[in-house]
């Protein structure tokens, strides 16, 4: 069984577990609070696209929806809190096998009678906008008295920031509690409805919307209450009918909808270490409820649907760490995450015009609206006052390219012509033009100035190594793709003909950027060791910063990732070893592409321990490194190294290839995997390759460097192989 588990009740993860434990589908996201109030702990039930913009703010933020998950009880007239009494055993655990959150606890009041408390949720994967809930009270020593007050309670906010307008509050049938609410500027209307199975007295104050149900239980009776929710919103096209049914029922339908999914998606690994197993099954149960599944009016945020990190916006993460789980597993998916970016064009093309060049500029963080969402300001400065202006929306053009190799990945994998003739074709058209526009002739060649890169740290500088590849892939693409286009034709051909693209110098060594190479290095150690908290920053100025050669996250390597026969091997071995000592690895995006490209080069020790470390990020022992939501991309990533690095799989060419690299502390890797068509199951041991399909199709692949055919099923023995590169 799939599980997250915590063992005790501890103040200081509160938050953490609220987002490791968040239950969801892709529409609605409930973090895992805790049914009574504890001071700090943060409640948020977020639908996909639903933003709103306050008032002086420049910036919309994933809007805290009204809450439906807090229960206060009172067990003969005193408030249920593990602050309190005495607790004699406690489990909380997610069910990650069907997205069940499950509280147990053995609680003794101050006046020492005991009671079994058990909660219950989840969010149903069969009807969207349903949330489940189950209270299970039993008194151990004595009768008990039992008051349980829920409803509907719209004092939720945004870290204080008041987004809901409150439309109307209504009771219908006795039973049948209704809020209306509407976004106070993007006016998205949401309607909160919610039920009990027992009569109780229903009040209606300070936005709030609450029933209070009162029992008398016998000793060793078990007292239950179950609270069936639903949400809808503005974004929903029809009107929804209240279910009639009971938890179990819900549970049931929802349950078989689960499984579906863990039997194709999920990635078997056998390991001397089982947190591989438990950090890919995080992986995967999150990416799935974080993603929305029919809606390309909306995208995944970098923090999902598990918090408010981010204000919940959308960056190069979605097309490049998350996409790919879904385009080889679920590509309807996929596709519709590109439609988010093709239904906003005619704001990124507007962004364009306001900066002066053509084509498509998209923005670097994006909401419902497709605008640029960036704030302009970063965190003052406490100490002089000052706010550091955010560079991100002005020079991070790489997005740009990143979702025009998006497209070209989607289309390579599908063959996709309705979506290319559509969709995609356009998409690389008006990026290319944007790159076009956004060079400048110098020094008898065409440059790219002015830029960030991956690597955040080193900001304003010329021809990054990264965005320049980019931009030419970029262009060659969106040529083959409009050759009818003959102005676009001739100016395309002129920019790959002349465009900088950086190559190794007599060290053999890929400047990152123009200046990169030339600027002083300093021992990283002590950053290293406390890598993810941009301690670099307490001890040095941003512009100090940018003046060494101080990494944030994987800037050249992480185009060896994307382009793996790009650059020779020795070639990517040495700059990977050269920019690695140079990388803290703040960024959660970072280790995994690290693990992927040292796997690459042979380095699978090295490898699998960046893996481990990629792992850690959302699941590590640290309190509060998770608090504002998880880290949607380095759960893709953690996804990515698997497949991509240690299985070997390489979409890059014509034909899909694999070539294997197990970590030696793996048995056996298993997963399923489509392509142009077809699910292959891939079963990965230390000396055979099984490719396995359930058609009689011929598929072409290649193998350690070798074509195969593909019909059924296709064994290779490793042993004959030269697996250590």
């Amino acid at each position: 069984m799939r599980k997250i588990i915590e063992k005790e009740f501890a103040l200081n993860y509160l938050n953490k577990y609220g987002s490791q434990m968040t239950v969801g589908n892709g529409y609605l996201g409930v973090r895992g609070a805790l049914e009574e109030e504890y001071p700090e702990q943060v409640r948020g039930m977020y639908v996909a696209g639903i933003y709103n913009r306050p008032s002086g703010s420049v910036s919309s933020e994933l809007v805290n929806l009204p809450d439906v998950t807090r229960f206060q009880v009172m067990l003969d007239g005193e408030v249920f809190s593990m602050q309190a009494g005495k607790v004699h055993a406690y489990e909380r655990f997610l069910d990650m096998d069907m997205g069940e959150l499950v509280r147990k606890i053995t609680w003794e009041s101050s006046a020492g009678k005991k009671y079994q408390l058990n909660f219950h949720r989840f969010i149903s994967k069969a009807v969207k906008h349903v949330i489940a809930a189950k209270v299970e009270i039993t008194p151990l020593n004595d009768r008990m008295k039992v008051k349980v007050k829920t409803g509907i309670d719209a004092q939720q906010t945004n870290f204080g920031t008041q987004q809901l307008a409150e439309s109307s509050l209504r009771i219908f049938d006795e039973e049948l509690m209704v809020g209306e609410y509407e976004t106070i500027e993007s006016k998205q209307r949401i309607t909160v409805a919610t039920k009990v199975n027992e009569k109780g007295i229903f009040t209606a104050k300070n936005r709030q919307l609450m029933t209070e149900v009162e029992q008398e239980v016998a000793v060793n009776e078990t007292f239950t209450l179950e609270k069936i929710s639903m949400v809808t919103s503005s974004l929903d096209e029809v009107d929804m009918e209240f279910p009639k049914v009971s938890y179990a029922d819900l549970k049931t339908a929802s349950e078989t909808v689960w499984a579906d999914f863990w039997e194709h998606a999920g990635v078997r690994v056998e390991s001397m270490n089982e947190f591989d197993q438990f950090a890919l099954d995080f992986a995967c149960y999150h990416l799935e409820i974080m993603t929305p599944k029919d809606d390309f009016r909306c995208s995944v945020g970098a923090k999902g649907l598990t918090g408010e990190g981010y204000k919940g916006h959308i960056f190069w993460d979605t097309e490049i760490f998350i996409m790919p789980f879904f385009l080889y597993n679920q590509p309807g998916i996929a596709k519709q995450l590109l439609q988010y970016r093709y239904l906003h064009l005619k704001e990124a093309k507007e962004k364009a015009v306001k900066n002066g060049y053509n084509g498509a500029l998209y923005p670097w963080e994006s909401a419902f609206s497709g605008e640029e969402e960036t704030p302009e300001f970063a965190a003052i400065n406490i100490r002089t006052g000052t706010r550091q202006k955010v560079a991100s929306a002005i020079s991070e053009h790489h997005l740009v390219a990143d979702i025009a190799y998006a497209v070209c990945e989607y289309e390579s994998a599908t063959g996709d012509a309705q979506f290319m003739a559509d969709c995609g074709a356009e998409l690389l058209l008006e990026t290319a033009e944007f790159w076009i526009s956004r060079a400048t002739n110098r020094n008898g060649r065409l440059e790219i100035l002015d830029v960030i890169g991956p690597d955040e740290y080193t900001e304003h500088i010329d021809n990054n190594t990264y965005t320049n590849y980019m931009a030419h892939y970029n262009v060659k693409k969106a040529l083959e793709w409009n050759k009818d286009n003959k102005t676009f034709v001739a100016q395309a051909e002129k920019f790959l003909e002349n465009l900088y693209l950086p190559v190794e110098n007599e060290a053999g060594l890929i400047p990152q950027d123009d200046t990169f190479l030339q600027k002083d290095w300093i021992n990283l150690d002590k950053y290293k060791a406390a890598q993810g908290t941009q301690g670099i920053l307490l001890d040095y100025s941003r512009q100090e910063v940018n003046e060494l050669q101080i990494l944030k996250q994987a800037d050249l390597v992480m185009l060896f990732y994307l382009f793996p026969k790009m650059f020779a091997p020795e070639v990517v071995k040495k700059n990977l070893d050269y920019y690695e000592k140079r990388t803290i690895h703040d960024s959660s995006l970072s280790k995994a592409i690290h693990a992927i490209v040292e796997n690459q080069t042979g380095n699978r020790a090295q490898a699998y321990q960046f893996f481990q470390e990629a792992c850690l990020i959302d699941l590590g022992s640290e309190p509060h490194s998770s608090d504002d939501g998880l880290h949607a991309a380095s759960l893709g990533a953690i996804w990515l190294a698997v497949v991509f690095g240690f299985a070997g799989i390489d979409t890059s060419a014509e034909l899909l290839e694999i070539a294997p690299n197990l970590p030696d502390a793996w048995q056996s890797v298993a997963f399923e995997f489509v392509w142009q068509g077809e699910t292959i199951a891939v079963k990965i041991a230390p000396n055979t390759l099984q490719l396995s399909k359930n058609t009689k199709s011929v598929l072409e692949l290649v193998i350690y460097g070798e074509k195969q055919q593909l019909t059924d099923t296709l064994t290779i023995n490793l042993e004959q192989k030269d697996v250590s590169l």
